[in-house]
């Protein structure tokens, strides 16, 4: 006879919605978790997309994500020569906000070269950029379609094709032009800003001006050595893909990461003291059922076993029921929820683990319950 289920059996309506309301402080624990990975999968998106071996970028900086740079876009040229050297292309980064229909977008536009490094890697729907001019390649976070037109700047351009999953560090969509089209949007000016810098009698300087460069590198030779070239000889600063990697993961969303951790920590402290107080709530309810099994001899393992399994059984079925709730609705959060195999078991362990912590008090009323109350009145 398990006495723990015949306890829950008597109460089930107390121990469900216990369970229920366990479930989602657990789950907004899995959310957290899923939140951090999430951003970390946003924050590598374009890197990874992008496929390339090395980025340049400006002497002296960590660009283009952690910090602004400009070079020559004559660059490419240059690192393109390179012994070792297989590929590489031009690359624009510029971040827009303009309103389409009755919504709000925030975008990130890729300049790139079609047919070179740097482009989107696969696409959902649709075909490549094939114009020179005035054709746009989107996420399909936007909600545009194939054939719909979208305006940038001055000009508007026609999407021919849909990416997916490609955003910037803060869940931005990411959209694609020709390299030739992103430089416009970047640096045409409005005839007004014209005409008044025109009167200033200021000089306009070149426009051939890119972010970065990406390069990809011939088999078996090793991105650095081709890094540690550019850097030494080319006045510009070089960063392999693991760099960048490292770079975007543990100093661009280090603080944001570290605040989500500290958030996890804190709810699961909140749910140990919560699972703690209801499993002592319910030794104290029946402290003279367990003074009766004293009295007829049953031993103290057996009423420890019946504090800890209502525990475990309260924390299991709350973490079960909290994360099947987030797979269910990770679709309709605003920001990617990615949940991996190795995450949930570790924090099925750490429920179990603050569930057998959480008991410790009620075992401890239990233990202490004086047999001869039962036969008080």
């Amino acid at each position: 006879m398990n006495l723990a289920f015949r306890d829950i059996r008597h109460k089930l309506g107390r121990f469900v919605l216990t369970s229920l309301g366990l479930s989602m402080l657990l789950g907004v624990v899995v959310t957290m978790a899923g939140i951090y990975r999430g951003q970390t999968a946003d924050a590598l998106a374009l890197l990874q997309a992008t496929r390339a071996d090395v980025w340049i970028v400006e002497a002296g900086s960590h660009g283009p994500f952690a910090e602004a740079s400009r070079i020559p876009g004559d660059t490419r040229e240059i690192v393109a020569r390179m012994d070792g050297v297989s590929e590489a292309g031009s690359l624009t980064l510029q971040t827009v906000q303009l309103v389409q229909g009755d919504r709000r977008l925030r975008l990130q536009i890729i300049g790139y070269e079609p047919g070179r490094p740097g482009g989107p890697a696969t696409l959902i729907a649709g075909r490549e950029i094939t114009s020179n001019r005035y054709e746009i390649i989107v996420d399909r976070q936007t909600g545009l379609l194939p054939g719909e037109a979208l305006k940038l700047g001055r000009r508007t351009f026609t999407v021919v094709g849909l990416t997916s999953g490609i955003v910037t560090l803060s869940g931005d969509s990411v959209v694609y032009l020709t390299l030739a089209d992103a430089q416009q949007v970047q640096f045409d000016l409005a005839p007004p800003a014209a005409r008044r810098e025109q009167a200033r009698g200021a000089a306009r300087g070149s426009t051939d001006l890119v972010n970065a460069v990406v390069a990809r590198v011939s088999a078996n030779i090793p991105a650095s050595l081709i890094a540690a070239e550019i850097s030494r000889w080319k006045h510009l600063s070089a960063l392999t893909a693991a760099e960048q990697e490292t770079l975007l993961t543990r100093t661009v969303i280090e603080r944001a990461s570290r605040q989500i951790g500290l958030f996890m920590t804190v709810l699961t402290l909140v749910s140990a003291v919560i699972i703690a107080l209801i499993v002592y709530t319910l030794t104290l309810d029946k402290t003279r059922d367990i003074a009766t099994l004293k009295m007829i001899g049953a031993p103290d393992r057996t009423i420890i076993g019946l504090i800890v399994q209502q525990a475990l059984l309260m924390g299991v079925s709350g973490f079960i029921i909290g994360t099947a709730f987030v797979y269910a609705f990770r679709g309709v959060f605003p920001r990617r929820i990615e949940m991996l195999p190795a995450d949930i078991a570790g924090l099925f362990v750490v429920v179990v683990l603050v569930c057998l912590a959480a008991s410790a008090l009620g075992v401890r009323v239990a233990v202490k319950v004086d047999p001869a109350r039962a036969l008080a009145g």
